[in-house]
Formats: C-alpha cells, structure tokens, sequence
C-alpha cells in the first residue's frame, strides 16, 4: 500500500496543517499538560505503593496490543482444564495510585479519559503511572485486579472471581506479530488458546445475537519528518479474539454488579424498527438483502468489507448502534440493563487506564466477587459518572472527527483538479447546508443540490461529492477544493 503525505518542500502546506491540528486543543478546550500538583499526588502514590501479598508472578501473562502502545491495560494467560479452560485476565490496579478525593482524582474526573489526538496523546493519567508503574510491561512486578474465570468446552463461564494481586508480564506481543505467529505455527500457547476460547466465544455471541461491526479503521499516522499519513488498518482476527476475553469480562462485572445491586453499567437500546427497517431497504438497493430472519449481528459478520456495495452496508448499519450511555444504580437496580449490540449486561472494566469509569467499577466489582463492602467514594461518585463519561466520549468524537477532516484536506490541498476512483458509501439526497455529521462544518458541504458521502480509493479519505449518487457503486470524481484551515474538502462526479 503507498501512502500520500505532504511532499517535503511544501512548508506552507505543513505549516497550515500543524497550526490547524494545534488550534484543535484551543478551539475544544482539551486538556493540557498534567497540574504539577496532580502529578507530585501520582509520583508519591507510585513511591508509596506497596504490592498485594498475594502472589500470581508466576503466571505467564502476556499483553496483546499495538506495537505502539506503553499504557497496557491487560495481560491473558489461558491454560486447558479439563475438557475446559482456565483464563486469568489482569487489569492495571489504577485505583491503587489515586487518593479519592486528592488532585490526581480531580483532574482524571476532569479529563475523563485518554484522548489520542494526531500531534499527541493527552492522558487520562501522568505518565508516571499510564506507562510507568501502572502499566502491565514486560519484567515488572506490579498490582492488578485479576479475574479468574472457569470455562467448560464451550467457553461458557462456569465461575468468576476478582482479587488484587501481584503480576509480571513475560511478553508484550502486538496484533501483527501475534497474528504472524498463529498464522505460521509458531505461536505461544496462549495465543493458541486465545484462537481456540476467542473462536467459541464469537459462537456464544451469535448464539445471543450480538453484533459486531468490525469496519476497516482510519488511523492518522505521525511521520517522522513532522508530517502525517492516514492508514485505512483492517482488524486482525486476533484483535477480535482478544476482544472477546475483554467483552467477556465487561458481562461478568455487569452481572456481579447487578446481583450486588451497585454499579455502573454501559447500556445501548435496540434498535427501532424504523431503523431497522431503513437498514433492510439499503440492504436490498445494494444487492444483498437482509431478510430479518438471521439476526443483524450474524448478517453484519457475514459481510465482506472488501467489496464496496458490502462496505456501503457497514456504513449503514452505523444507525443499528445508536444510544449507547451509562446507568449507574445504587439498591435498584434498572430495568433496560442490556446492551444490545453485546445481547447482554455490560459494563467497561478492562482499560482503567485509559478510561475514567473502569476504575470505580473494578474496586465495586472486587468488593462484591470478596464479600466486603463497597468503598463509600465509589458509591458516592456512581451519580456523576455518567455525565462525566457522555461529555468526555462527546469530546473525544468530535476531536477525531476533526482531526481526520484536517489531515485529509492536507493530504489532498496539492491535488486540485485531479481525478480518483472511489466508492459511494452514502447515496445522494438534497443538501440544505447541514453535512454529513448533521452540523455542517468542515468537509460537509455547504451548497444545495444532491449529494453523498465517497470514500477514495487512495489517499484512504471520505468525504461529501456532488452529484447523482448511488450507494456501493465505484465512481470516478474530481478535487474542486481542499482547505485545510476550514477543514473542508469537496469534489464533483465525473460523468
């Protein structure tokens, strides 16, 4: 695959883009660097720390992640018992390092989580803990909330349990090399096993009609000359197996959660049947009708992202995964638990050090798996936690959102006039001024007439054309315009 960036000589053009993705932390007010009080709160927390006595560093846990990443949040080990299985999954004990109550506290409830902006990242925790002693490296010794999990031949849990412990990571693998390795035989054992109960556990999804909408991501792409790239990355199958020990976790911490009577969870409705129903009529414009009889979680899974009238269907179904929020409860518990796209209770448990809530549900979840009480800071911030996570995801979208708009108009502001294949991802419908996101900035058109959304081929960028559009057809269009200043990008079929 070749990737276009801004060539060397264009400084203008690199100068307008870094200016750009830098007036993105003014313009939405995201964090900036750490407090030096919150972070003298993380040093001395780290300084202070003392591990649990009970010992589990001779497991052999490795992590699974993006060869990039420092902030490991999880570590697997998975050995056959009996006809089943026994998983042991660590989570980084962040509630170890912060002081309810203290500036460290503060500023993680401010942030709310880890925001991965294209000129940097902006921790939910000072590194000193994010990719120090809080994170599961290779050879550390560190504390961590270990669930254990007894599965029978069908990776169906048995039994769960949680409690802090003491762990050392053997490996620190990503998913490229993990998956290189399963695929040519020389995998570790556990990745192995990963393959065998990650397997079993999509069956058990479909078997509760789940759904996953496993869509190629857009990720942008720090160069080392200063510059960036956007990298359309497929998900491995590994990604997806490793996926589901965590998704397995998230529904046994909902269920300890509701049967303690105390938590928070992470609900989505169903989708209504106007949704569904549009859905089934994209479905059939684009030649592969989905009758409603198979679950749409088996249909999106049976889907081929590789064939563009079947990406356009991805695309779509982007409206079947609408309302996802957080309900926390304390003594009632509530009605609608489920998450729908999971079939099941769910609650964020596994990324604590990424993500504010799984802190308080980890500390909830250990309480009740151990007969003890709940801690009253935990109880007492359930009330916030919702708002606090729906302003924070909010953030976090439109950042991105943005970000990828901008970089996209700076790998394209020398290519005006040219021509690109690419496919129609949304068909047309007439314009009134709102974009593709409904608020119509950046690349998002702001004209009258038809139009839809494209996604050219190379550069992997999407955005509005003008034109007669029709969903998961390839079209040949044409650059009017790329601002990378107003984050916006436009083009015109070519007839």
């Amino acid at each position: 695959m070749s990737h276009h960036r801004l060539a060397p000589n264009v400084h203008d053009h690199k100068n307008a883009l870094e200016a750009a993705l830098g007036a993105l932390r003014t313009e939405l007010e995201l964090p900036g660097p750490y407090p030096a009080e919150a972070v003298a709160d993380a040093e001395a927390a780290v300084a202070s720390l003392k591990l649990p006595s009970y010992d589990l560093t001779g497991v052999e846990f490795v992590t699974i992640d993006p060869a990039s990443s420092t902030d490991l949040d999880q570590a697997v080990f998975i050995e056959q018992e009996g006809a089943g299985y026994r998983v042991l999954y660590a989570i980084a004990d962040v509630p170890a390092f912060v002081a309810p109550g203290g500036p460290l506290d503060a500023e993680t409830r401010r942030r709310g989580q880890t925001f991965y902006a294209p000129d940097g990242r902006i921790p939910l925790h000072p590194e000193v803990i994010s990719e120090g002693a809080g994170s599961l490296l290779p050879g550390q010794e560190c504390s961590a909330f270990v669930w254990n999990f007894m599965l029978d031949g069908d990776a169906e849990v048995s039994s769960v349990n949680v409690r802090r412990a003491r762990v050392r990571s053997r490996d620190k693998l990503s998913y490229k090399g993990a998956q290189a390795a399963l695929d040519d035989g020389s995998a570790h054992p556990v990745l192995q096993l990963l393959r065998e109960v990650g397997l079993k556990r999509v069956q058990l999804e479909r078997a509760r009609n789940g759904a996953s909408l496993n869509m190629p991501e857009q990720e942008i792409v720090q160069l080392p000359d200063g510059g960036f790239r956007i990298d359309a990355v497929p998900q491995l199958p590994v990604e997806d197996w490793n996926a589901q020990i965590s998704l397995m976790t998230g529904m046994a911490a909902a269920q300890m959660m509701l049967a303690g009577k105390v938590g928070i969870l992470r609900t989505m409705p169903a989708p209504d049947e106007r949704s569904l129903q549009h859905f089934r009529l994209q479905t059939e414009v684009l030649g592969r009708p989905w009758d409603g009889e198979m679950s749409y979680g088996e249909y999106l899974r049976s889907l081929d992202p590789r064939d563009p009238r079947q990406l356009a269907i991805m695309h779509s179904a982007g409206m079947l995964f609408r309302g996802a929020s957080y309900t926390a409860f304390d003594g009632t518990v509530p009605e609608d638990a489920a998450q729908s796209a999971i079939g099941a209770a769910y609650a964020h448990t596994t990324a604590p050090l990424r993500r504010l809530v799984d802190r308080f549900v980890l500390v909830i979840c250990e309480a009740l798996s151990n007969g003890g009480d709940v801690p009253g800071w935990a109880r007492e911030a359930l009330p916030l936690l919702p708002g606090i996570m729906a302003g924070s995801d909010q953030l976090a979208s439109r950042m991105e959102r943005m970000a990828l708009d901008t970089v996209e108009a700076a790998l394209l502001v020398n290519h005006i006039g040219q021509e690109f294949d690419a496919i129609v991802i949304s068909g047309s419908k007439p314009q009134n001024g709102n974009g593709k996101n409904g608020n119509g900035n950046g690349k998002n058109g702001n004209g009258n007439g038809s139009s839809g959304i494209i996604q050219v081929a190379e550069p992997a960028v999407t955005a509005r054309c003008a034109g007669e559009l029709e969903s998961g057809t390839k079209v040949r269009v044409r650059l009017l315009s790329s601002d990378i200043a107003a984050r916006e990008v436009h083009f015109e079929l070519v007839p």
